[in-house]
């Protein structure tokens, strides 16, 4: 599901109808996840560049340097620290938001919802599944045996039901011979 981009993303205020604008102003939880994860990509893009930043910067150990480049590079670094803030402050207006949201849950305890396998669980599949083929041989043995019992009982019923037939058959013979 995605939802429509907010105003100020690269669109003019009124783009949006009054539908569109109130779906656009109530954002639920998994929009707002997904805002927080690119918000964190975000961060961790301009983390990455303050580094290479600091990184080509030389230190200053008495050698003469270049005042505007310098100056250049003292002011991109503290634009990116500048975002990194907003992107920051950002990050924590989703999480309590989410956590917002999220207040009227039933908290899952961690442990369920990581799948895990014990140790000796080979043992135990090995024994589980030879239990397993018996108890289905033994099922399929007896259903088998219920089947011909089945047959058996549905032969008889036919022969009954032959029987009467033919005796209604007689019954009826008579008693035109009767009349």
């Amino acid at each position: 599901m995605s939802t429509p981009p907010l105003a100020g993303a690269g669109m003019p205020p009124g783009a949006f109808s009054g539908t569109q604008a109130q779906a656009a102003r109530e954002v639920n939880t998994a929009s707002l996840c997904r805002i927080g994860q690119e918000t964190v990509q975000d961060i961790v893009f301009r983390t990455m560049e303050i580094f290479q930043l600091l990184r080509n910067m030389q230190l200053p150990n008495g050698v003469t340097y270049h005042t505007a480049t310098y100056q250049d590079r003292l002011a991109k670094l503290q634009e990116h620290l500048r975002q990194l803030s907003i992107l920051f402050r950002k990050l924590r207006l989703v999480y309590d938001k989410c956590n917002e949201n999220c207040a009227g849950l039933d908290p899952v305890p961690i442990e369920q919802l990581i799948p895990y396998v014990e140790e000796d669980g080979s043992k135990h599949d090995d024994r589980g599944t030879a239990s397993q083929l018996r108890f289905a041989s033994e099922e399929r043995r007896e259903i088998m045996e219920v089947n011909k019992k089945l047959k058996q009982k549905n032969q008889q019923l036919k022969q009954i039901m032959d029987q009467l037939r033919n005796l209604i058959w007689d019954i009826n013979a008579m008693l035109a011979m009767r009349n």
